[in-house]
């Protein structure tokens, strides 16, 4: 049985894109945690499945291990082996399901759980299964920090061929030995977590642009210089040139012959012809280098204020989580310049309680950016559907915006079935169309790649009109409001939460 993963010269397409994802893919990996890093829609699910035999490549050689396990970002479906991990009375079982509290009916209320609470039992089911190459698609999704923390633990026990995809920085320094950054170049595999390998990569790109401009100013530098010696050949040639002088005179005809005899103007051109071989080696050696252009980044979300004295004003209530559970709200308000953050642990009720207050806001619907946590199929169809739709100038806009979050915009709008990522970026653009008055988002930062997460973070500081945020990333959250409302267990009422307002 294979104890390595080999790719080998593999070529991979999707029928809906205009040319292949991947080309002549060539990379060994053996036992430990491998980062795999770079832009939504740049390919990462897509050589996850490949790795985990999901996918099959156009050509080429792969190699994989048979016991092979491919742990989906996505949370709407049971694990396949659910019922069989929890009802299991193997050791292994037992510790997996009290370290990551796993609930025995879990099962049968899966559709009543968070998120979160899914994304632990999906990874457990997995980790419990003991692959030899586990293939782990953003694992953090979804969770808050003490979950992430037991995903942590528990992933940093495992010993066979880790492949790891995520958004968070820290996980990623934490277990990773090498990471493979992906990009339109190729790959680059560089040892160490993400913040090693970029800083590394960083420096590799510095030293090449360094290289590239130097190389780039010899080559102007020897192009003017044969330009130069261009015509002081042209002068030699004309002052050997009898052309024009009288037959019978001798004197000048004789001075012509001894500038031939001496090759002192012809000098010139034997300069000019050693300069066109050196630039021949500095355009050679130009090609050659990997210089790539910064693309643009950054984005800009044109919100407004809204014009009404209050966006939300609710009086005390509750609403039901599940069978048993409630969560119980004071009288709140929401003011036109608010930025609050919406805090508590997997499974309290944030998301629910977000959907439910988006009956009661006092700005038109078109005024209100909402981003879910998770984007159903459907529902990502839908968005490409409406954006299709837009014709000149916003269609423009729209093209723009996904272009500056990292991603393709023609491929993505094309493509048959996006990534989570890709699908939050085109939400996200579409959004921001609607010059806002609130915007509203559950985990934004779920499924985005890094640069996409820094250049929504510096627009959200930027732009002007309210925000309420659901999010488990604290540093996120720390700079962009000023205001919390927390849910937090209920004292008196079991299976109950309460929302407070700090």
């Amino acid at each position: 049985m294979a104890k390595a993963l080999v790719f080998d010269r593999v070529d991979f397409s999707y029928e809906t894109l205009a040319t292949p994802l991947f080309q002549s893919l060539s990379f060994h990996l053996t036992s430990g945690w491998t980062g795999i890093v770079g832009a939504n829609g740049i390919g990462k699910t897509t050589l996850l499945k490949l790795s985990a035999g999901l996918l099959s490549p156009d050509a080429g050689h792969l190699r994989r291990p048979e016991a092979a396990a491919y742990s989906s970002q996505r949370t709407e479906n049971r694990p396949e082996g659910l019922l069989d991990f929890l009802e299991s009375y193997d050791r292994d079982a037992a510790v997996l399901r009290d370290r990551l509290e796993i609930g025995e009916h879990y099962h049968r209320q899966w559709f009543n759980l968070s998120h979160g609470e899914r994304k632990r039992t999906q990874i457990a089911e997995v980790l419990w299964r003991q692959p030899v190459l586990l293939a782990m698609d953003e694992p953090t999704n979804h969770l808050d920090l003490y979950a992430t923390r037991l995903i942590s633990s528990a992933l940093q026990a495992y010993s066979g061929i880790g492949m790891l995809v995520s958004h968070d920085r820290e996980l990623l320094d934490a277990l990773c030995r090498q990471c493979l950054f992906l990009d339109s170049r190729g790959i680059h595999i560089r040892p160490g977590g993400v913040t090693k390998g970029k800083r590394i990569l960083d420096a590799e790109a510095a030293a090449e642009d360094r290289k590239y401009r130097l190389k780039k100013q010899e080559s102007r530098r020897l192009k003017k210089e044969i330009n130069h010696r261009k015509s002081k050949a042209a002068d030699a040639d004309k002052k050997r040139s009898k052309k024009g002088l009288a037959l019978k005179d001798h004197d000048a005809r004789a001075k012509k012959d001894a500038a031939r005899l001496t090759g002192k103007d012809g000098k010139a051109g034997v300069l000019q012809r050693q300069l066109s071989g050196r630039l021949r080696i500095a355009e050679k050696e130009l090609s050659a280098l990997r210089y790539q252009k910064e693309t643009a980044s950054g984005i800009w979300i044109k919100g407004e204020f809204s014009p009404k004295n209050a966006i939300l004003t609710l009086v005390d209530g509750s609403l039901s989580l599940g069978p048993a559970g409630k969560l119980f709200y004071p009288d709140l308000s929401i003011a036109p310049a608010d930025r609050i953050a919406l805090t508590g642990q997997n499974g309290f009720g944030k998301s629910t309680f977000l959907k439910h207050i988006v009956r009661f806001l006092s700005v038109s619907g078109d005024r209100v950016m909402f981003l879910p946590q998770e984007i159903d199929a459907q529902t990502a169809r839908n968005t490409q559907m409406d954006a299709h739709r837009l014709t000149g100038e916003e269609l423009g806009r729209l093209m723009t915006i996904v272009s500056r979050l990292g991603s393709a915009p023609r491929r993505l709008l094309d493509s048959r079935q996006p990534s989570p990522g890709e699908t939050r970026k085109l939400m996200l653009a579409m959004g921001m169309l609607r010059e806002p008055h609130i915007i509203m988002m559950d985990e934004p930062t779920n499924h985005m790649d890094l640069l996409s997460i820094e250049c929504l973070e510096a627009a959200l500081a930027e732009c002007p009109c309210c925000l309420l945020l659901v999010s488990h990333d604290v540093r996120f959250l720390n700079h962009l409001t000023n205001k919390k409302w927390m849910i937090e267990p209920h004292p008196s009422i079991g299976e109950s939460y309460c929302l407070i307002e700090t």
